[in-house]
C-alpha cells in the first residue's frame, strides 16, 4: 500500500539523476504515474508475501514502515527537527494516531495476504476508501454502488478454496483502517507541512511494530539477504508509489486519480497471478469485477470526492 501526502497541497515534480541526464516525472502522463505506483504496490505485496516463508508477516510490515520512516524522515529532517516546537500536543496526537492506524493497517492487511490470495485480500481491503468516498457523495445513486460492491465481496466470502474466514477478517479490518488512513491523513495534512506530517507518522507506527516485529522475526531481521528485500519492499510499497502519486494528483482532479486507482485490486490479482502463481476461478474475478465498478461508479459524478493513495 502507498503513502498518501497528508498535506494534500501541490508539490514540485520528483527528479531522478543520472550522470549528466535529469528525469523529470512532470514529463510522464498522470495516468502512466498512477499506473506505475499501483503496479510499485502490489509488485512490493508480491514481494512481501514470498518472504513470508522466511520471517513473519509482522517482521515484514516492520521492515517496510523502517524503511518508509528513514527515507521520508531523511526528506523531511529540518521541519521535524526545528518544526516539531511549534506544534501543539492535539496536533501531535493526530499525527500520532495516523502513525498507529497506519501500522494496523498494514499490519492487517499481511495477515490477510497471509491467508487468502493477494487479489482477494486487496479487493476486501478497498471497502475502506469506497465507503469514504460514498459517505462523502451521499448520493442515492451510491447506494447501488454499494450494494454491488457488498454483493462482490459476498462472493468472495461464501467462495471457499484458497478463502479463509479469517483472511477476509483481517482483510475487513485493513479496510476500516484505511478509512481511518484517509481522514487522518486530511487532518495531519492541515496541521504539518509539506510530508511531514506523513514522516512523523511513519516513524510512529515503526516504533508501535518494532515490539511484535522484533519478537517475532528474531535473528533473521539481521540477515543481510532479507533486510536488502525488506528495504525493496518498503520502497515498492510506500516510497516509490507516494512519489508518483504526488506528483500524479498535482496535475488530476481527486475524482480522476480515484477512478484509476479503482484498478488496483485488478492489478493484484495479475500480480498474485504473475509472482506469487495464485490462480483465480471465475467467480472470484467477477467478485472482484463487481468491486472495481462499484469503485469507478461512487467515484464518478459532479462533486469530487476527497481520496487518498493506499497506505
Amino acid at each position: 500500500m502507498a503513502l498518501a501526502d497528508s498535506s494534500g497541497s501541490c508539490a514540485r515534480p520528483g527528479r531522478f539523476s543520472r550522470g549528466a541526464q535529469v528525469f523529470s516525472l512532470g514529463a510522464v502522463p498522470p495516468p502512466a504515474l498512477i499506473l506505475l505506483g499501483i503496479v510499485s504496490v502490489q509488485v512490493g505485496a508480491g514481494l512481501a508475501k514470498h518472504l513470508f516463508d522466511r520471517v513473519p508477516p509482522d517482521a515484514v510490515v516492520l521492515m517496510r514502515l523502517f524503511t518508509s520512516a528513514v527515507v521520508l524522515g531523511f526528506l523531511s529532517r529540518r521541519v521535524l527537527r526545528t518544526g516539531l516546537r511549534d506544534h501543539s500536543w492535539r496536533d501531535l496526537c493526530v499525527a500520532g494516531g495516523f502513525g498507529l492506524t497506519l501500522a494496523l493497517m498494514n499490519f492487517s492487511i499481511y495477515q490477510s495476504m497471509a491467508r487468502i490470495p493477494l487479489g482477494i485480500a486487496v479487493t476486501v481491503e478497498f471497502l475502506g476508501p469506497l465507503v469514504v468516498a460514498i459517505v462523502a457523495s451521499r448520493r442515492r445513486l451510491d447506494l447501488v454502488w454499494a450494494a454491488l460492491a457488498l454483493g462482490g465481496v459476498l462472493m468472495l466470502a461464501r467462495g471457499g478454496g484458497a478463502v479463509s474466514a479469517a483472511g477476509v477478517a483481517f482483510a475487513l479490518l485493513a479496510g476500516v483502517c484505511w478509512a481511518g488512513y484517509i481522514l487522518l491523513s486530511t487532518a495531519t495534512g492541515k496541521r504539518f507541512t509539506g510530508s511531514s506530517g506523513l514522516a512523523m507518522a511513519s516513524i510512529v507506527g515503526t516504533a508501535a511494530m518494532l515490539p511484535v516485529g522484533i519478537s517475532s522475526g528474531g535473528a533473521a531481521l539481521l540477515s543481510p539477504e532479507l533486510l536488502l528485500i525488506g528495504a525493496s519492499v518498503g520502497l515498492l510499497s510506500s516510497v516509490i508509489p507516494y512519489s508518483l502519486e504526488l506528483e500524479a494528483l498535482r496535475r488530476v482532479p481527486a475524482r480522476v486519480f480515484g477512478i484509476l486507482m479503482s484498478l488496483e485490486p485488478a492489478v493484484a490479482a495479475l500480480v498474485g497471478l504473475v509472482i506469487l502463481g495464485e490462480v483465480l476461478s471465475v467467480r472470484e474475478w467477477a467478485a472482484i469485477g463487481c468491486v472495481i465498478v462499484a469503485c469507478v461508479g461512487s467515484t464518478r459524478g459532479p462533486e469530487p470526492t476527497p481520496t487518498a493513495p493506499e497506505g
